[in-house]
């Protein structure tokens, strides 16, 4: 592999750059903007704004839509999934799995599915 390849790879990695591009393309899907361009800078004003604690972050997912996810995933409508359900769900949306410590016994409650998505979320967008 080529210096100038190589270095272009690392700028890429280091920067987390095709995780920014495919969050910024999933929420331009996901809104279809009428002005891509000035909803793309919105965007990326929000996570500045974000990481300075002076706003809150930009999310794809609204409550109603965790919602509509855990009671996707909770089929039988018992008011919990199992850990495997809720790292998919993460997973699905791109986001990290890594520091879940969940034992394959414990039940993942509607409430704790939404706050683990709301941190997790915030997560994501905070290392931009």
């Amino acid at each position: 592999m080529a210096a100038g390849e190589e270095q272009s790879r690392e700028y890429l990695r280091r920067h987390r750059l095709p995780e920014l591009l495919h969050r910024l393309g999933a929420l331009l899907l996901f809104h279809r903007p009428e002005k891509p361009r000035e909803f793309l800078i919105q965007v990326l004003e929000r996570v500045k704004a974000g990481r300075r604690a002076e706003g809150e972050y930009p999310f794809l997912m609204d409550e109603a839509n965790v919602d509509a996810m855990f009671s996707l995933l909770d089929v039988l409508g018992q008011g919990h999934i199992r850990p495997a359900q809720y790292r998919e769900a993460l997973r699905t949306l791109g986001l990290s799995t890594e520091d879940l410590e969940l034992d394959d016994d414990v039940n993942i409650t509607r409430d704790v599915f939404k706050e683990g998505m709301k941190k997790k979320m915030l997560e994501s967008w905070s290392v931009y």
